[in-house]
């Protein structure tokens, strides 16, 4: 028998592909099913974006491209950067990668082995725990609260540092429950940090455009005392809906840098280079679509707290950012995976159960409001029958 190393036992994956596996299951067998599991923008990617790869297709951008990405992507997001952040990074830190993983990946097994420990929040997103147990390092869940509003507390994730704290993650916007930290708590941890000059941060920042009210989002960029150690990763599959592209980006200090340009040779060689064109358009392109759904999300939003909070034995706080709700179900009785799979099967509802996110995850559900207003009214009537019949 074939026996692998012990770290691919260790490895896990994010069960909201298996959510939408089995819904799209239930689907092909004649079954009405609302979907708001999957976290994708339901919208079209942008015409523009879409004509200029084909574009590059035609005028035979069809080889290799540098596995770091080509100049005149890694151009356009130093101005799209400068734009949303205010601060100017070099072309020489920005790496074009397939999707926001990658970078997630690369920056974990770079700190992560058996002995060191790397924090992360919990709940999030569920590949950050599932890379470091494959590194052999400890995973440190940094609490993510509602009573906090779903922000990081910098006083707490301060108090889980120790001499083998390897690497931080951080991640505002939230997925998966719409968190936004204010920059206030930011600068406190930051300022903590400052004694800590051994540990790496991972900022993800892949919801950045995503917020709604007063809540903004504070890119680390902002902040040169870290710039040393600090990798931010970004991309176009949430901004612009271009999940499928598979086409990320990330902003690496000095010594780090050609490490991930190595990593990059030996495992996905570079992007493909339609997509990077079709990048590059979406950043110096018209941004009306982008403003047309975000107003629509917001629209969505307030539909999904309202109806959320009238449910027997459900509330839901109002998120701040991104395009999910994560409502407290525990006063429902229901555990929370049991609820999801349950709403599935039986009510025709796809969503995601907290514990996905982290073992803090239980009493709560992950709802994506990236669909119509009328499937999110359905769904929420839906869930409604299911908990009055039980």
């Amino acid at each position: 028998m074939l026996q692998t190393v012990p770290a691919f036992d260790r490895i896990g994956e994010e069960n909201a592909f298996a959510v939408l596996a089995r819904a799209t299951e239930l689907a092909h067998q004649g079954r009405d099913i609302i979907n708001l599991g999957i976290g994708q923008p339901d919208f079209r990617t942008p015409e523009h974006i879409v004509e200029a790869a084909v574009k590059a297709l035609r005028d035979g951008h069809h080889g290799y491209t540098p596995a770091t990405g080509i100049l005149a992507a890694r151009e356009a997001v130093v101005r799209r950067t400068l734009a949303t952040t205010g601060v100017e990074v070099s072309p020489d830190n920005v790496m074009i990668l397939p999707g926001g993983k990658p970078t997630m990946y690369a920056a974990i097994i770079m700190f992560g082995e058996p002995g060191a420990e790397i924090l992360y929040p919990d709940p999030g997103f569920p590949i950050y725990r599932s890379m470091i147990e494959f590194t052999g390092a400890r995973p440190v869940p940094v609490p993510i609260r509602e009573e906090n509003g779903f922000a990081f507390s910098a006083q707490e994730t301060l108090s889980l540092i120790t001499p083998k704290t390897r690497l931080l993650i951080l991640n505002s916007p939230a997925n998966p429950t719409g968190g936004v930290t204010p920059r206030g708590e930011i600068e406190k941890l930051l300022k903590g940090l400052a004694v800590h000059p051994h540990v790496g941060i991972l900022s993800d920042e892949i919801y950045d455009v995503m917020t709604y009210d007063e809540a903004k989002a504070t890119s680390l960029l902002t902040y040169p005392e870290i710039r040393d150690r600090l990798i931010v990763l970004n991309g176009w599959s949430k901004t612009w809906a271009m999940t499928g592209w598979r086409l990320g980006w990330s902003i690496w200090p000095d010594g780090l840098y050609d490490k991930v340009r190595k990593l990059a040779v030996n495992c996905w060689s570079c992007v493909n280079a339609p997509a990077q064109h079709a990048g590059i358009a979406a950043i110096d392109g018209p941004q009306d679509d982008v403003a047309k759904m975000m107003r629509a999300f917001d629209a969505r939003r307030r539909i999904v707290v309202e109806g959320l909070n009238g449910l027997e034995g459900v509330t839901c706080l109002t998120p701040k950012g991104a395009f999910y709700a994560f409502p407290n179900i525990r006063d429902s009785q229901w555990k929370a995976k049991a609820l999801a799979s349950a709403l599935l099967e039986e009510a025709g509802v796809a969503l995601i159960g907290g514990p996905d996110f982290g073992v803090l995850g239980e009493g709560y559900v992950r709802l994506s409001y990236a669909n119509s207003e009328e499937n999110i009214l359905r769904a929420i009537d839906r869930i409604g029958e299911f908990l009055a019949a039980r």
